[in-house]
């Protein structure tokens, strides 16, 4: 199973940093990931070959700053106005649509969203995505030591459960 985990964001302009901290944090634990802009044909590129893909960016203000979301990419589609903080002109949401429109999606695509609060340049990240970073990051890393564990295992079911902040998402091959 060929995993790529993806944080996307600008780090100067506050809350937008949020996926990006979330790789880098996944790195600290050990855990592949990488950092983009959010740039939807970077974004493709990154994705190509891999069978797993998790992104996370920010997500725009809506009163619930911190606030998790988990989009599976082949059944939900992303919300037209969820990724509008984002400093990219054709960004993440565009890149999934487009990869989608094109049978281009990676057998598994999760879009995690972390609500931001404040995107001015310049600004640090507010403390409710900050704890936010961390719970998607250990989430993450949870995943991933389950799914290793399972593929060392002798089980002939390489299925497991995500269990998210906000509902439980079934993967498997």
């Amino acid at each position: 199973m060929a995993w790529r985990i993806i944080g996307c964001g600008n780090i100067d302009r506050g809350d937008d940093g949020a996926g990006v901290l979330v790789a880098r944090r996944l790195r600290e634990l050990g855990v592949e990931a990488v950092e983009q802009t959010g740039e939807s044909f970077s974004l493709i590129e990154s994705w190509r070959g891999f069978e797993h893909v998790i992104l996370v960016d920010a997500t725009a203000a809506e009163g619930n700053p911190g606030k998790i979301r988990i989009w599976n990419a082949h059944t939900d589609r992303l919300p037209e106005n969820a990724f509008l903080c984002s400093t990219h002109a054709f960004g993440l949401r565009e890149a999934v649509e487009l990869a989608r429109a094109v049978n281009g999606l990676p057998p598994i695509l999760l879009v995690y969203g972390i609500e931001g609060k404040q995107f001015g340049f310049g600004t640090s990240v507010s403390a409710e995505v900050a704890r936010a970073v961390e719970a998607v990051a250990q989430e993450i890393y949870e995943c991933r030591k389950q799914a290793a564990r399972q593929q060392l295992s002798a089980s002939p079911s390489k299925n497991f459960t995500l269990t998210s902040t906000t509902k439980p998402l079934r993967i498997g091959n």
